[in-house]
């Protein structure tokens, strides 16, 4: 199992230079991570590692397929040896299986890995779409709102997401309804 002070590491070795605004992003989610960890009790780890290592697939050196989500987990497995269900973690985040099969992907994102649902796939989406591009805490409608401005009408992200919002908010509403209690 990769530990949190690696998965920090690692992101910031493949984000911090290369992509600044990414690497605040994921600290920024791992961090979310860090406060909420205990929800999921003994995964609490698990959590935390995907949270910072989620992007890590936009770090120009593992771009492959487009698919972000992919290109980390597929690192994260054949050069980190890293735990099955972590790269799964980052391979399905925050509904990357809509995207894959978008970008006509699923096929293979389904064969390598086994998606993780539940609590912690809930945790892993509220943390990534409660958080800026900046790092900085916001409402998931916020977060959904920027990402349609950000890629724009047609694009397969904003297609995506669009397909997912629900998806999104319902497993963000889960964890605050968590977190209240």
């Amino acid at each position: 199992m990769i530990s949190v002070t690696r998965a920090q590491e690692l992101a910031g070795d493949l984000l911090a230079e290369a992509l600044p605004r990414r690497w605040a992003h994921s600290g920024g989610v791992g961090r979310k991570a860090e406060s909420l960890a205990h929800l999921v009790g003994d995964d609490a780890d698990l959590l935390v590692c995907a949270a910072w290592l989620h992007d890590i697939g936009y770090a120009p050196k593992l771009v492959d397929t487009g698919l972000h989500a992919l290109d980390g987990a597929r690192y994260l497995r054949d050069v980190e040896h890293a735990d099955p269900r972590l790269c799964a973690l980052v391979a399905y985040h925050s509904c990357a299986h809509i995207e894959a099969r978008n970008r006509d992907l699923g096929d293979k994102l389904t064969a390598e890995f086994e998606p993780v649902g539940g609590l912690l796939a809930d945790a892993l989406i509220y943390c990534d779409m409660t958080t800026t591009p900046t790092g900085e805490p916001v409402s998931v409608e916020q977060r959904l709102s920027e990402i349609h401005s950000r890629y724009g009408p047609g694009d397969v992200v904003t297609e995506s997401i669009t397909e997912a919002s629900s998806h999104i908010v319902d497993a963000v509403q889960r964890i605050d309804n968590l977190l209240v209690r």
